[in-house]
Parts: C-alpha cells; structure tokens; sequence
C-alpha cells in the first residue's frame, strides 16, 4: 500500500470536505461531521489560516486517515505548540502506520515553525486502547483533567 500525506493548501478545499467525511466513518459518528458542513469559502478561510493544519492520507484517491491541528503562540517563551484536535483513520487502514505517518509530518511542520511540542489528548481514556498505544509509543503519556465551558447561546461544547 502506498499512501501519500498531504498538507493541505488554501484551495484544498475539496479534500478537507473529504476528511471530515472521513472523520465522521471514522469515529461513527456522522451527525457531528456532516449534519452542519461549514460552507467551501469558511473552509477556504480556515485553510488558509496559518496557525490551522490539515494532513491527509491518501490510498488511490480516497482520503484514509488524516488529522486537525492547531499552533498554539506561548507567552512565558518565544514558542509554540502544535495541538491535535482530531486524528484518525479509516478501519481498513489502520496498523499500517498510517498515523504515525501523519504524526511525523506534523512534527516536521512544527519544526521547521519552531514549535517545542505536538501534544493530543485521548477523550475516550483508557476505553480507546489502541490511541492510547500510538500515543505512549511516539510520546510521553500526562494524564490530565479536560473540563468543558459552555459559552452561553451555543450549542454543543467546547
């Protein structure tokens, strides 16, 4: 098998639809993923937003995995921090190294931004084994808290 990893542009467009799609297989759940899809020129806007990031991984055309990240600017020191904010791929594809592939792109990115960590964390805990393995074989494991406030007219959370 031979996937390609793409670090998607302003005018990827089409492909980020295909990654939220994919997200949506991915992570079983469709209704977060396609039930309000942003619109092609918010899309535009967010990809070519430099502190946003799209990686994904492509077999034949189809986009099989791929993540969301975000640069976080520090303020106690000059650096940034990559944050992953969705990572997945596609059950046919997995245990393949596809992630870590998109892993490793990441970091290369924040390299060459220098940032001084990607960080992720795993909403599902310890219910989610195989994240959870990827993850303590490629970093350093912090268990933490995450707490949500919801902002109030919004629907959803955080």
């Amino acid at each position: 098998m031979q996937v390609e990893i793409i670090h998607l542009a302003e005018n990827d467009v089409s492909l980020l639809q295909s990654l939220n799609a994919m997200f949506g297989e991915a992570f079983n759940d469709p209704e977060s993923y396609a039930a309000k899809k942003p619109s092609s020129s918010y899309l535009q806007k967010l990809l070519a937003n430099p502190t946003f990031f799209a990686l994904v991984a492509v077999d034949n055309g189809l986009v099989v995995g791929g993540l969301a990240a975000y640069e976080f600017q520090k303020f106690e020191q000059q650096r940034s921090e990559l944050y992953i904010y969705d990572l997945a791929v596609l059950t046919t594809h997995r245990r393949q190294g596809v992630a870590t592939a998109l892993i490793e792109k990441l970091k290369a990115i924040g390299k060459k931004r220098g940032a001084y960590v990607v960080f992720v964390q795993s909403d599902k805990g310890v219910e989610d084994q195989p994240a959870i393995a990827l993850y303590s074989k490629l970093g350093t494991r912090e268990d933490v808290f995450h707490f949500d406030f919801a902002i109030e007219g919004q629907n959803g959370h955080a």
